[in-house]
Formats: structure tokens, sequence, C-alpha cells
């Protein structure tokens, strides 16, 4: 076994210097440091790997035979992460920590799915899963990837017009798509754990959703959770519900009102500069200072109720005497209601949201028929009744346990959304397994005129 090392001034002779720098550091670094690099059969293998694992990973829980999932916080969480039951893919895939960046994607493509259609998150990643797994197969067979994605977007083309062909419109007929809807929605339940008050949630769902007459808005449907009581205790509720309650001594029932929703401070004795320091003399300029506060506040106060509103709906804290300030004047002021709340009242009331109450003749108000205080299990909430945007509706959930009212919120958000997008869209195609059958005959009958390596992708 005879050996050339050559003295590095032959060596310099025999090859120019890039080639040398080359042979020496193994070629030039263009990563950062610790970068890697992947390429070729490597790198397949990893995608390959990455995107089947998290496909098995959510296949136990699809269909109607799914089981459920129990999610546990990371040790580094602590108390804010709390253990989750559900079976929903898009919940589990955001939860699980993945390093793959192939497995990655296809979390993209659940939480996508979720965004756009709500249901189906399980789904889409258990077919992407698949459709990679036969891919490892051609490409294992010397089978160029840019081949089989060719021959997968014939059959994609194939079984889309097959369905397309077999899809039932409805939409003109009231009653008949009513119909659709419910049994979508029932479809849409049916693996989920409100699949044994199907026919009960299928029905609110359909309600809330048929009273947003085509509106391209589900945030008018709100969905509150209340523990207590059992599933099929919940309900729907025409108009909008907060979860606040009316202030002390104003009256429990308003008729016609006209409501001011605002987010401005209305706390008195707080002085806003932290840290702020005022030197007095003498008790006397204490009561001064404090009087000017009031009047501050007082002036306030006169300026929104010159806005015409006899309900004033504020974001943050009104303290005791702006309060007594506004049952005088006959206003019904209700605080603290939370962000979220405020921002949905105020697109369900027709109305803006005001910090500042210079200008009323340009101050937008809402409007709603009633505002009452009603009871919810053991909680006060007040309702709105007859708002300005009616479209608006809520649905109570009641249930046994937190897990159970979450799960059950996840499960009304798919059919929702499913029932949200078959009303701009109103075409449908029959369930059971068997469009899935007539979409896979349209692609083997495709596969038949199909010629070349494409032939074995399709």
């Amino acid at each position: 076994d005879l050996r050339f090392s050559p003295s590095p001034a032959v060596a310099a002779s025999l090859f120019p210097l890039a080639t040398m720098h080359k042979l020496l550091t193994g070629g030039p670094n263009i990563l950062k440091e610790g970068g890697s690099e992947e390429r070729g059969e490597n790198a397949r293998l990893q995608a390959f790997i990455g995107a089947i694992a998290i496909g098995d990973l959510v296949k136990s829980t699809l269909g109607p035979k799914g089981m459920d999932k129990i999610l546990q916080p990371m040790p580094g969480e602590g108390s804010r992460g709390a253990a989750t039951v559900t079976n929903d893919g898009a919940t589990i895939l955001k939860s699980v920590w993945i390093d793959n960046p192939a497995a990655k994607i296809l979390v993209d493509i659940s939480k996508t799915q979720d965004s756009e259609c709500g249901d189906g998150t399980t789904s889409v990643v258990v077919l992407a899963a698949e459709l990679l797994r036969n891919a490892q197969q051609l490409v294992e067979q010397r089978m160029h990837p840019q081949v089989i994605i060719k021959g997968y977007r014939i059959a994609l083309a194939a079984a889309r017009e097959r369905l397309e062909s077999l899809a039932i419109d409805n939409g003109k007929d009231a009653n008949a798509f009513r119909e659709d809807l419910l049994r979508i929605a029932r479809t849409t339940l049916s693996s989920k754990l409100l699949k044994h008050e199907k026919n009960h949630f299928a029905t609110l769902a359909v309600d809330a959703v048929l009273r947003l007459r085509g509106k391209p808005n589900l945030d008018y449907i709100q969905v509150l959770k209340k523990p207590g009581a059992s599933l099929k205790d919940s309900f729907l509720e025409e108009g909008f519900i907060l979860e606040k309650k009316i202030g002390v001594g104003m009256p429990k029932v308003v008729n016609d009102c006209k409501v001011l929703v605002a987010n401005c401070q209305m706390d008195t004795d707080k002085i806003k500069i932290y840290g702020a320091r005022v030197k007095v003399d003498s008790f006397e300029a204490v009561a001064e200072i404090e009087k000017a506060e009031k009047e501050k506040m007082k002036s306030k106060v006169d300026r929104i109720v010159k806005h015409g509103c006899n309900v004033f709906i504020n974001r943050q804290l009104i303290y005791n005497y702006p309060e007594q300030l506004f049952k005088e004047a006959g206003v019904v002021a209700i605080e603290h209601s939370d962000f979220d709340g405020t921002e949905r009242l105020a697109a369900v009331l027709g109305s803006d949201i005001v910090s500042t109450f210079d200008n009323p003749e340009e101050t937008k108000l809402g409007s709603c028929k009633q505002i009452s205080e009603m009871m919810i299990g053991e909680d006060k909430v007040i309702k709105f009744s007859g708002c300005a945007q009616n479209e608006a509706c809520t649905i109570v959930l009641r249930g046994a346990s937190t897990h159970v009212l979450d799960e059950a919120e996840r499960s009304l958000h798919d059919a929702l959304a499913v029932l949200f997008q078959t009303v701009q869209d109103t075409r449908v195609v029959h369930g059971g397994g068997s469009s899935e059958m007539a979409a896979a005959a349209g692609v083997l009958e495709k596969n038949k005129v199909v010629d070349g390596k494409e032939h074995a992708a399709v």
C-alpha cells in the first residue's frame, strides 16, 4: 500500500492555490458557525420521517371512533399551562413542540385549515402524511420528485372535477338548504365531544349562522361558557350578553337605549403621575385638591351626559362619585367591560368606542331595544336585546367542568365555521365516504389515459 504525500513545495507546483485551499479546509464554509446543510437522500429522508410521524401522531383521533388525547404542559410552563383533553387536530399540533422542518409545515397546514374552514384539521394532516408515505416508495424506485408532484397534480384535478360534477346546490330553496346545513353540522359534530347531543347543537349552530344572513362576520356570534348543569341545557340567546353587572341602585331594565361605549378613566382619586408628591400645610389644602379632582370629574360626566345617551358602558373602572353623578342624571352606568367584549359590543350596537367627549355631534351612539339583567347559573349577566346589528346572538354553553366546556367550545367553533363556509358557497356533496370513493374512482379512470412516469404517481 504505497501512499503519495508530497512536500508543500511539490504540492504547490502540482495543484493551483485555490484547489489546495479546498483540499485542506474541506471547501469554503458559507454557513454560519454551527449551521449544517442536508442534501439529497438525507434531506428527503428527514422530511419523510418527520411528516409521517406527525400523521401517525394525530391519526388515532380521526373520525367518529377517534380517541381523545390528554396534553400536559412542559415542565417549565408551571401552573399557567393546564392539561387539555381534546381530539381537535389543530389544538393538538399547536401544543406539540416540534423540531423537524417538514413536520412544522404539516402543523402550519393544520392551522391554516382551522382558520379557513374550521374543521378537517386532522384529515388534512393524515392525508398529506399518506401522500408523502407513498411518495417515499416512488422516490426509492429512483423517480424524480418533480415527476411525482406532476402526477399528484393531475390526480388532484381529476378528483376535484369529479366532486364538482356530483355537487348539489340547494342555495335557492331555504328549507332544503337549512336541512343541508343541519346534516353538515351533525356530520361535523359526530367526531367531537358533542356527538351525544349533536341534534341539539346542530340546531343551535344553524340558527346562529342563519341569523347572520350571509354577513361575513362570525364575531357577531358570541360563545359564553358557564360551568354547571349539563351540555343539553346549553341554549341560544338572541342578542348580546355581557358578563358584567349594572351599577348599584340603577334600574335593572332599560328600554329604547341609546348607548355610549367608551374607553376612558373614570377614577377620580388617583393622581396619574406616578411618584408625584404634593406638599400641603393644612387639611384644607388637601380638601381643595380633592374638590378640584371632583370638579374635573363632574365636568367630564356633564360632557358625557350631553351626548344624549341613557346607557354609558366603560371599558375601565367607574368610581363611586361619577357613578352617583350618572345616577342623578338618569344614565345607567356599566363599568369594566372586558376588551373583547367592548370591541364586539360596539360592533353589535353600531357605535363608536369613544375616549374624548368634546364633540357630541361627531360621536355615533349605539342603540338597542332593551337592556336587562338576567341570571345564568349562579352569575348575573347583562342582556342586550334588539341590537342595531340584529344578527348578533349568544350561544350559552353549560357543562360539568372546564375541560368539557373548553372542548365543547372547540367543537362548536368547528361547526360554526363549516356552516359559515357553506353559507358563502352553497354547494354540498354526499357524506359517509361516498364522495371520497367517487373521487378515487375519478382518479383511477384518469390514470388509464395518463402515460409516462406520471402514471405511477397518479
